[in-house]
């Protein structure tokens, strides 16, 4: 390697930098400043094109202190720099665009919504992160639904998506995540899903916000992940999951009154975190634990433990675990303590097993007992942890 001093007169050292290193470095800033350098010369305009990771904010420059005149002029101005920053790039390509936005009681706000997207889809970005908050149901443009180079998309916060074309094609995306997203299940399940021919994983949170599916169907997924917080269901409220070829289930939610449909024949690894809630005082959870039954490792949380020690004094019956290797088991009360003697019986497989220690508010798994070749249970000291 040369160490000789770069001689280079009345230039700035990083200028030298090939345009497609510098490119690489203004998308790992934030884009408001990778955007101002476009003002130091007409080199760094053509730089600033080559970028290709674009993350909009507006929560950066409201202040909830700010008055109304205050906001509405500092709305508008971040209008003005996405729609300057997207035109200062022309059409150069885009592998990943992120968006949050606050949508208050201008209908008009959303068109500019879309028109951005359709600016990033032309340009064939592999990733979308979009999170919008808005009172009103959520129209995407058709190219959102046909696009051939998405690969991951994140969707929020607390839309409504209504009229998803008949005729969805995402023949590239891998990863698709649901924040407080509301969708009709006919909608997700036989429209948008078999959409998605590649889609491997598929993650649904709602926090605060009543929101669905409480169906999800789908052929190709490997990963699945529900988590439902902080909102009441109805007394009749139903889950059914169909992937039948699903690895990883991460499942947290309320009890349902029913599991009427769970299809999950190649599962490996579940972990269960299903709670109690008012409006339904005698959750049936068969057809979960049922569909769950073949998996090799499975995760209870102390609330999991609860609600299935109390659905098995109410007569549910546990299925045989037959391909169980590892266990991983807390309770924060005597009577859940009660459903471990249970399962292990249920679990002729069974070589580890993982008790949950709660101190303190703060959660320890210590790796407690496990099978010697004579397949009984005794204590392994050397795995413990603290």
């Amino acid at each position: 390697m040369d160490t000789k001093k770069l001689d280079t007169g009345s230039r700035d050292a990083i200028s030298w930098l090939p345009d497609e290193v510098l490119s690489k470095i203004l998308s790992l800033i934030p884009t408001k400043q990778a955007a101002s350098t476009s003002v130091l010369a007409k080199k760094w305009r053509t730089i600033f094109r080559l970028v290709d990771n674009l993350d909009f904010d507006d929560s950066v420059l409201l202040q909830p202190e700010e008055g109304k005149q205050e906001r509405d002029e500092i709305r508008e101005s971040f209008r003005n720099f996405v729609d300057r920053t997207l035109a200062l790039q022309c059409a150069s390509p885009l592998k990943k665009f992120s968006l949050k936005y606050h949508i208050h009681d201008d209908d008009n706000e959303w068109a500019h919504v879309v028109r951005w997207l359709s600016n990033t889809l032309d340009r064939g970005v592999f990733e979308v992160n979009l999170s919008i908050r808005t009172c009103f149901n959520a129209l995407l443009p058709s190219e959102f639904f046909t696009s051939k180079t998405l690969v991951k998309l994140r969707l929020g916060t607390q839309i409504s998506l209504v009229q998803i074309p008949p005729d969805v094609s995402l023949p590239a995306l891998k990863i698709l995540i649901f924040e407080s997203i509301w969708i009709r299940p006919d909608d997700l399940c036989y429209v948008l899903l078999p959409g998605c021919p590649v889609l491997e994983e598929f993650f649904v949170y709602h926090d605060g916000f009543e929101g669905w599916p409480y169906r999800i169907s789908s052929q190709t997924i490997k990963r699945l992940l529900v988590q439902y917080d902080d909102f009441e269901i109805g007394n009749t409220s139903v889950m059914s999951i169909d992937a039948p070829n699903l690895l990883f289930l991460d499942y947290s939610h309320y009890a349902m009154s029913e599991y009427p449909h769970i299809h999950l024949e190649s599962l490996v690894e579940a972990r269960l975190d299903i709670q109690y809630t008012k409006t339904i005082d005698r959750p049936d959870i068969t057809g979960l634990i049922i569909g769950i039954s073949n998996v090799e490792t499975l995760r209870l949380s102390p609330d999991s433990v609860h609600v299935i020690h109390r659905c098995v004094r109410r007569r549910l019956l546990l299925p045989v675990f037959k391909n169980l290797v590892t266990l991983s088991f807390g309770s924060k009360n005597r009577q859940g303590w009660k459903l471990l003697p249970k399962l292990i019986e249920q679990s002729p497989k069974l070589e580890i097993l993982i008790i949950q220690v709660y101190i303190i508010s703060k959660t320890h798994e210590l790796l407690y007992l496990k099978r010697d070749r004579d397949r009984d249970l005794v204590v392994d000291p050397l795995h413990a942890s603290s």
